[in-house]
């Protein structure tokens, strides 16, 4: 599923916090956030894509979770964070290249060809992954581990990268074919871009296959590629990325144009991005996987990021003048995203509420961002009590709603989004401070609920505001529009 991850390191951060976050772009998903409960945790897991049964033995904790409404096709479980403080985002479909699927094919789903024969199931994919992990993990490195057993065990159909944090540590993990996978820590001052591609360019080899301190891979890694040709790197250097990922045309256009417009905004005074003497063009395969940015970064930044679509540049798809460039490269933000989550983990409160979700719904230019504890037994109607049907009672409609309608008419309602999006970030601010000095001392389950059903009601007071400006502004700049009254 196509996607862009943005992970933070803790002292990359404007006040000493992890970040993982991504964009989860669907196809138009129906998606909520609730909380699961352990009892509500099945014991036995069928994925609906690979048809393989997985028992789950292990004592699971509570989590949230942001499944699809309609679970036809699976829960596609997405994001959360655990009642350990252990955040999880599942999964940025990554690339990959024939020498290593030929290497060691996926793990696909093969139907019975007649009555004589039975079904194969499949392995695990984006489908499962966070229903398998998240709630039996107490940091991020027991993440990359658990998540590893199940790639060796039974496989993937599918190339993905998935990113752990907790209070100290964030950990990405990218799979390799159908049963390797490579896993980094993420350095504290940096800030990840992965956008779609295979995305690790250096690894420590020696300590990934010994301490494991910052490095974690296949205990067969070396031989894998050294059996099977796959390193195509020059003069002893290692980089992931040309051994696993890919270099083809449709990168250029689809994911080095997103890597670069992160990059560009990361990094501004260290890196020349424009012009002819550039280090690094849209369409350039070196683009760093991480950057320490020039300046720390909140989660405003982030959100930025995840909304972006080349604004600033001549590739900006909204630009009222055609510029021969406009709308050449895929946005970050794009139509068809179900949700978009930041889960932050904090170190300088106490544990029980270390853990806070940012959360928009639809298409990340339109969107508010919002925050809520995830320390908690439910979660507001405005965010759980979603269905297929569209409705402007919860907050996954509104914003679809405004996006779609704000889209047809950028030029004459981007400031209606600006505010809105600025109103929502300040007041969830106000609200967050205020309840984190009442819990400064001990953490209360109370408040925190209390406290998330004020932000859900702030966001919707917001959200229904500017759905009557934008259904307003989109109105008066209808095509069957005329000035004469019929009077």
């Amino acid at each position: 599923m196509p996607c862009t991850t943005v992970l933070v390191g803790k002292k990359a951060s404007n006040d000493n916090t992890t970040m993982i976050s991504r964009t989860d772009d669907g196809h138009f998903d129906v998606k909520k956030m609730i909380v699961v409960e352990p009892k509500q945790q099945p014991k036995k897991y069928k994925c609906t894509a690979s048809h393989l049964t997985i028992e789950l033995t292990d004592e699971p904790m509570r989590y949230t979770s942001c499944p699809n409404v309609d679970t036809k096709d699976g829960v596609w479980a997405a994001t959360g964070i655990n009642a350990a403080g252990v955040g999880m985002t599942a999964t940025e479909t990554i690339t990959s290249n024939p020498r290593v699927l030929a290497a060691d094919p996926y793990v696909e789903y093969k139907k019975a060809k007649s009555r004589k024969e039975k079904d194969v199931p499949g392995g695990i994919g984006e489908e499962d992954i966070v229903v398998l992990v998240l709630p039996y993990i107490k940091t991020a490195r027991e993440g990359v581990l658990r998540l590893a057993s199940l790639l060796e065990k039974y496989g993937t159909y599918e190339p993905n990268g998935i990113a752990f944090n907790d209070k100290d540590e964030v950990w990405w993990l990218e799979t390799i074919g159908g049963h390797h996978w490579i896993a980094r820590r993420v350095p504290d001052d940096v800030v990840v871009i992965n956008p779609n591609q295979f995305g690790t360019d250096s690894f420590d080899m020696k300590d990934a296959l010994g301490a494991g301190k910052n490095y974690l891979c296949s205990k067969d890694l070396p031989s894998f590629i050294k059996d099977n040709n796959l390193d195509l790197n020059q003069n002893g250097r290692f980089n992931p990325r040309d051994i696993f990922g890919s270099h083809t045309d449709m990168d250029h256009i689809y994911d080095t144009p997103r890597a670069w417009f992160m990059g560009r905004y990361l990094t501004p005074y260290s890196h020349k991005w424009d012009g002819p003497d550039a280090e690094f063009t849209p369409e350039s395969d070196n683009i760093p996987w991480c950057f320490v940015p020039d300046r720390k970064v909140a989660v405003e930044d982030v959100k930025y990021l995840l909304s972006g679509h080349f604004q600033g540049t001549d590739f900006d798809p909204y630009k009222n003048h055609d510029t021969g460039k406009r709308g050449m490269y895929r946005s970050i933000g794009i139509n068809r995203t179900g949700v978009t989550s930041i889960c932050q983990i904090r170190s300088n409160v106490p544990a029980e509420i270390a853990g806070v979700e940012w959360i928009c719904f639809g298409s990340t230019t339109f969107a508010a961002m919002l925050p809520v504890y995830t320390n908690v037994s439910k979660l507001p109607d405005y965010l759980s009590k979603v269905t297929t049907d569209t409705s402007t009672e919860n907050y996954y409609w509104g914003s679809r709603l405004i996006g779609a309608l704000a889209d047809s008419c950028y030029s004459s309602s981007i400031q209606d989004i600006w505010r809105y999006q600025e109103a929502v970030a300040n007041k969830s601010r106000q609200i967050l401070l205020e309840y984190d000095r009442k819990m400064a001392k001990k953490a209360d389950p109370k408040l925190m609920l209390e406290a998330n059903n004020k932000l859900c009601a702030m966001a919707k007071e917001e959200t229904t505001k500017t759905l009557n400006r934008v259904l307003d502004t989109a109105s008066k700049n209808m095509k069957n529009g005329y000035k004469l009254s019929d009077n």
